[in-house]
Order: structure tokens, then sequence, then C-alpha cells
């Protein structure tokens, strides 16, 4: 897959991320875009590098896309635990 790739489908992941886990985000649209794509690359690196999955150049591929969502939930997670405000 291509860098265009990659960051459509970081895209599509961090809005999926954000459906899976929804409430209030320190970043908005613009930060959970930008986790999404973060975690594309993240999980995309995990599972060729520790998974043995290697990255094809098949953008349907269900693992490829299941390690970009996963990497996309565990920045969310990470994000908002790190910069998430209080809602007292």
């Amino acid at each position: 897959m291509t860098i265009i790739s990659w960051i459509i489908l970081g895209l599509l992941a961090g809005a999926i991320a954000k459906f899976l886990l929804p409430g209030r985000d320190p970043g908005g649209f613009i930060g959970t875009t930008l986790i999404g794509v973060a975690g594309a690359f993240i999980g995309g690196w995990i599972s060729a590098r520790w998974l043995d999955h290697p990255i094809t150049k098949d953008f349907y591929d269900g693992t490829t896309w299941a390690a970009a969502i996963g990497g996309s939930l565990v920045l969310l997670v990470a994000y908002r635990i790190l910069f998430g405000h209080s809602r007292n």
C-alpha cells in the first residue's frame, strides 16, 4: 500500500475508533483524525514486526484493517488518559 492508502485507512480507522469509543475528546475531530492516521501506522508496524503478518498491497485486507483500528483505539484511549479533562 502507498502512503496515501495508509492515510485514508487511518482516517477511516480513526472514525471507526471514535464510533467504538464515543465521548468527548480533548482534540476534537482533527485530533481524533490524526490519532487514527498514527494508529494505522503503528498498528501496521506492530502487525508486521511482532505478529508475523506482513503488510500486504491489498487495501481490503481484514488483518490490516484490524491492526489499524486496534492501533487507533489504543492511541485514543492513551490520549484521553493523558490529555482528558475532568468533567466535574
